[in-house]
């Protein structure tokens, strides 16, 4: 078996991996991240970069060659309701120093920042290993043993962080007590060509007891098909061309390119969860991004508050580093700055899913109408702006702690 040694290793090569993996090597920290997959490309992955992340970017000196990735703005979130449309999102009166959406491929972006942080010496990026077990000695965490390429992985490290998502090997393992709460929905996820008839913004449609949302990707579209859950085998049996003629219903600009759909294997199935752990931690372990909370995909907000733990945890473990071993309380201390904001969207998310989609999951007899409330947005700018910012910023947007790197 090899053996490696590193001050901190980090399972899971997403947002929260690969951004606080950039944060330590910056400082001059060893650090190794686990990707368990030999590329970042996956088609499921969230692809929204609000502008509380861009935000941060500016700060790291980073945000000018981000921008030079192709990407689109959103600036507007409108969703069709029956024969309504609705802005539910203005990001426009924002004040952020980029007042929109930015939709780009996750795997850009994660490339974007492994190259960034491979500037580094300190920063080391394992692809196709994965997390297996944890090293447990005296009560205490005290490394990983990973599956790599070439065989085993025994890495000794200072701080071990899980970071591989909702369904987290580390979370497992470390027997850290989770709490779920019931999710409605499932997500059906699909490419579909632009058509030269498209609408000139992303979109959400509610409609005949189906929901959809439509992500402009300059030449395609990647599409969210919003079901109720356990619905996915009912709509395969009773066959795709009855799918087909769904999503045709509901955006008809799609009617000529839907048949692109011409076997179930273009039709990725994302079981949706929201859980969250109650303590993120233990002697040795810090566990942050969905491996701690996993979000539900309203609003795209999970990639944005995996990065905004990111943040949290470097302006703490980097200080800590430097003067010797991070303990529990400042692992502590991360979870007690990000509890708040992960729990308050957790619980909108669940209020937003109660009461404004799953009374539409089981309506497929007639013509679906927007509530009260959400025709106020259309009547009152302000209440635009105050969503837009509960979705582009958040509840408490972390930044660059001042002299982080020096």
């Amino acid at each position: 078996m090899q053996k490696l040694t590193t001050r901190c290793c980090i399972a899971g090569g997403g947002p929260a991996g690969i951004v606080l993996g950039y944060l330590l090597a910056r400082a001059g920290i060893d650090v190794i991240v686990l990707e368990k997959w030999p590329d970042f490309f996956r088609d499921f992955r969230g692809d929204t970069i609000h502008p509380s992340t861009m935000e941060v970017l500016h700060e790291l000196g980073l945000l000018e060659d981000f921008l030079r990735l192709p990407h689109q703005k959103t600036r507007r979130m409108t969703l069709k309701i029956g024969e309504e449309d609705i802005t539910v999102a203005d990001f426009t009166h924002v004040r952020a120093r980029c007042p929109y959406i930015a939709f780009i491929p996750q795997w850009d972006f994660l490339n974007f920042m492994a190259a960034q942080a491979r500037k580094y010496p300190h920063f080391k990026l394992l692809m196709h290993t994965e997390a297996m077990q944890l090293i447990e000695e005296n009560g205490k965490v005290a490394g990983i043993i990973a599956q790599g390429p070439d065989g085993p992985l025994e890495i000794r490290a200072q701080v071990t962080v899980g970071a591989d998502g909702r369904h987290s090997t580390v979370r497992e393992k470390s027997k850290l007590p989770l709490v779920e709460s019931g999710v409605p929905i499932d997500v059906l996820w699909f490419k579909l060509p632009a058509t030269g008839a498209d609408p000139e913004r992303s979109f959400g449609y509610i409609d005949e007891g189906r929901a959809m949302v439509t992500l402009d990707r300059s030449d395609y579209w990647q599409c969210a098909f919003i079901i109720a859950k356990g619905d996915f085998d009912e709509i395969k049996k009773e066959g795709l061309e009855k799918f087909r003629m769904m999503i045709a219903r509901m955006a008809p600009f799609f009617s000529g390119v839907v048949r692109e759909i011409d076997t179930w294997d273009k039709v990725k199935f994302l079981s949706v969860t929201i859980d969250y752990l109650t303590q993120w931690y233990k002697p040795g372990l810090l566990m942050i991004g969905d491996s701690a909370h996993a979000m539900s995909p309203i609003g795209g907000v999970g990639i944005n508050l995996a990065i905004q733990d990111a943040v949290a945890a470097g302006n703490v473990l980097i200080p800590a580093f430097k003067k010797g071993i991070p303990e529990e309380k400042d692992f502590a201390a991360i979870q007690e700055r990000r509890r708040f904001p992960t729990r308050m969207t957790q619980r909108l998310q669940v209020f937003m899913q109660d009461r404004f989609l799953q009374p539409y999951m089981h309506q497929r007899t007639h013509v679906a109408e927007a509530p009260w409330q959400l025709k106020l947005l259309n009547q009152l700018p302000i209440l635009r702006s105050i969503s837009a910012r509960i979705v582009g910023i958040g509840f408490r947007p972390e930044h660059i702690k001042e002299g982080l790197f020096y």
